[in-house]
């Protein structure tokens, strides 16, 4: 899992930690050194920790002016024994919503299970962002884990599935991506 890196391409159009707005303001980052870990494994030094201990995060992009973020994610999510949920929402989806973002993309191609428990931050977080025309959409997770999410209520309150499955996002440009999933979402409800 060291070696598994958040998306860097985007480097260029944003850096959380130099985003006077980001949670993740000023964080600093050991290239050299390994201290994270998800159980006894070790991840990436570029991973951001929000609270979990099972579950990382990168902000990859955030727009002010399209209201957008996106954000890739490792490891296990776990609401059952770690309230993963909790700790996402108030550590780093609430102050986000603070700063005028309202559409949220996450990635969880390596998100290797999901553990639920009930959907009330997951509705929190959905009617916080409604009814400024936001969305909550997760991209790429695996099929088991989209199952058991939905086995819990949280699609009612994210879009997820496989309408937004199989998508080549590192192919779009950050500036678009706001753009590409509303049209994707669009088709998708209609």
């Amino acid at each position: 899992m060291h070696e598994i890196e958040p998306y860097y391409g985007w480097r260029d159009d944003y850096i959380a930690s130099e985003d006077k707005r980001s949670p993740f303001y000023r964080r600093q980052y050991n290239e050299f050194e390994y201290t994270q870990k998800i159980y006894n494994y070790y991840i990436h030094p570029q991973w951001d920790f929000f609270g979990s201990s099972t579950l990382y995060c990168k902000v990859l992009f955030a727009d002010y002016e399209t209201n957008s973020a996106v954000i890739e994610f490792i490891g296990e999510w776990n609401d059952a024994l770690h309230n993963d949920i909790m700790e996402l929402k108030r550590t780093l989806i609430d102050p986000m919503i603070k700063s005028g973002i309202n559409k949220f993309i996450l990635l969880g191609e390596n998100v290797l299970n999901f553990h639920g428990s009930d959907d009330s931050y997951y509705e929190e977080w959905y009617d916080d962002v409604k009814d400024e025309g936001g969305w909550i959409i997760a991209v790429n997770f695996r099929e088991h884990v989209t199952h058991e999410m939905q086995q819990t209520g949280i699609h009612h309150f994210l879009h997820l599935g496989k309408n937004y499955n199989d998508i080549l996002w590192r192919k779009l440009k950050p500036a678009n991506m706001a753009e590409f999933f509303e049209s994707l979402l669009v088709r998708s409800i209609g």
